[in-house]
């Protein structure tokens, strides 16, 4: 299952039709899958002095960004 190691996130699933379309007849279409947008990148991590390439969500990459790449990977468990 593709999930993010650091915001613990995986696929979503969603309904297919909108509201009119169950208002005015029954039109079922299944549920959908909804995927993460994972990303493959390289980290580096001056603390350690080291670099780490990792596939994780874009969501994820905004959480690095905001609180360095050392206190969240740490929080993570991936250090």
């Amino acid at each position: 299952m593709k999930t993010c190691p650091i915001t613990k996130r995986g696929p979503q699933r969603a309904g297919g039709y909108s509201n009119r379309t169950r208002a005015t007849q029954f039109n079922p279409t299944g549920i959908n899958r909804r995927q993460l947008n994972l990303q493959k990148k390289r980290i580096y991590i001056p603390e350690l002095q080291k670099t780490m390439t990792l596939t994780i969500s874009t969501k994820a990459l905004k959480t690095i960004q905001k609180r360095g790449a050392y206190a969240t990977l740490k929080e993570a468990g991936l250090i």
